[in-house]
């Protein structure tokens, strides 16, 4: 094995997640490709599109050569408009194309990760965002983490549920779970001296504290707390479409489930999006 084992779990977790979006798209009809996902302005065809078009840069491959329309309501700044060159210049592909392209994309990018020879802490030139550089394990799991989220998008679109605890859900799980102290102390504003409590269950179940310390620093664990300022208690696909930007929390009010301040709660829900 040339693969660092600090970098296997995230390529197992890209590996599983990549092959089940193969499969949940190899069969689908033209028309099933325009679907509507919670990705605003984005089909099933647009999405796929934005996998296959990352992996492409992140093997290397040059960017296509192409001016956006400008009527792409969804298209609002720098960053979205850098990956949805990857997803127009798809969007006249007939079904055949995308899944002839994502299966070839497949190949060569697994490929490339069996042969990975280089350290965790090697930099990589990050494909969102010119110039930009993150570590090797940085850059594979936030592919994997991608990848993991856009497979749900697709199973959601497609009434399709399914590997909620996947290798890339757990993943996904740690991933966002590290955000949670900044947008509970800092982008919510919780109280000096303050605990919330996060009471996940479903497919993959964890409790998690956030506590404030005196100069308003937040830091997470698993221990349980007595008497929290507030508790949040939600399934997971609802957690991770929160935390992914897929849905609005007035829009899932009816999942979530709150006790003590529901001011802090609220404003914790209103910040929780941690993704563009």
């Amino acid at each position: 094995m040339t693969v660092h084992p600090s970098l296997q779990p995230a390529i197992d977790a890209w590996t599983h997640s990549i092959e089940a979006i193969n499969e949940l798209v190899r069969p689908l009809a033209e028309s099933e490709w325009n679907r509507a996902t919670e990705c605003p302005g984005w089909s099933v065809r647009d999405v796929v599109s934005h996998v296959i078009g990352v992996e492409c840069e992140m093997l290397g491959e040059p960017r296509p050569m192409h001016t956006l329309p400008r009527d792409l309501y969804h298209v609002t700044d720098e960053f979205s408009r850098y990956i949805e060159v990857q997803v127009d210049v798809r969007r006249c592909h007939t079904a055949l194309e995308m899944t002839s392209e994502l299966e070839y994309t497949i190949i060569r990018r697994s490929r490339q990760l069996r042969n990975e020879t280089r350290s965790p802490q090697a930099p990589v030139r990050w494909p969102l965002g010119s110039g930009n550089e993150q570590t090797l394990e940085r850059a594979l799991t936030i592919r994997a983490f991608d990848v993991w989220t856009h497979e749900q998008d697709l199973r959601r679109a497609l009434g399709k549920p399914g590997n909620l605890d996947s290798p890339g859900a757990a993943l996904t799980r740690d991933f966002l779970l590290l955000a949670l102290p900044k947008v509970v102390a800092m982008d919510a504003g919780a109280p000096a001296g303050s605990t919330v409590v996060f009471d996940v269950h479903g497919p993959l179940e964890f409790l998690r504290t956030v506590r404030i310390d005196a100069q308003g620093r937040g830091a997470i664990d698993s221990s349980v707390s007595l008497g929290p300022t507030a508790t949040l208690a939600l399934d997971w696909e609802t957690y991770a479409r929160l935390a992914c930007g897929r849905v609005r929390p007035d829009a899932v009010a009816d999942r979530v489930k709150i006790e003590g301040e529901r001011g802090l709660a609220t404003a914790i829900l209103r910040e929780f999006a941690v993704t563009p």
